[in-house]
């Protein structure tokens, strides 16, 4: 069984922090990025995403999610596309360390 698959497990209590999350009720295309969009457009998003999560009372349970799962797009746990795939790869190096 791969990682991946181990993480996307049906089980309601897996997934009930989402409940709680700040970004529930908002429109995705405040944490996922449109077709074409750069530069400042981009930036701003991103920044206005990340303040939603700073306030968010399960960031931490969201942020673990998208790197079990290896999310390859969008704003999660307050960390961007790139952010995440940085800790993912100090992970790789260094296994021990939780996410």
């Amino acid at each position: 069984m791969s990682e991946n698959s181990k993480a996307l497990r049906p089980i309601a209590s897996s997934w009930e922090w989402q409940f709680s999350a700040a970004c529930k009720d908002l429109p995705s295309e405040t944490f996922f990025h449109p077709d074409g969009e750069r530069g400042p457009s981009r930036k701003n998003r991103i920044k206005n995403a990340k303040t939603i999560c700073g306030g968010c009372p399960v960031i931490k349970e969201c942020l673990k999610h998208a790197l079990d799962v290896q999310e390859p797009f969008g704003i999660w746990g307050g960390k961007s596309e790139e952010e995440r795939a940085e800790l993912l790869a100090h992970r790789k190096f260094n296994p021990g360390l939780a996410s």
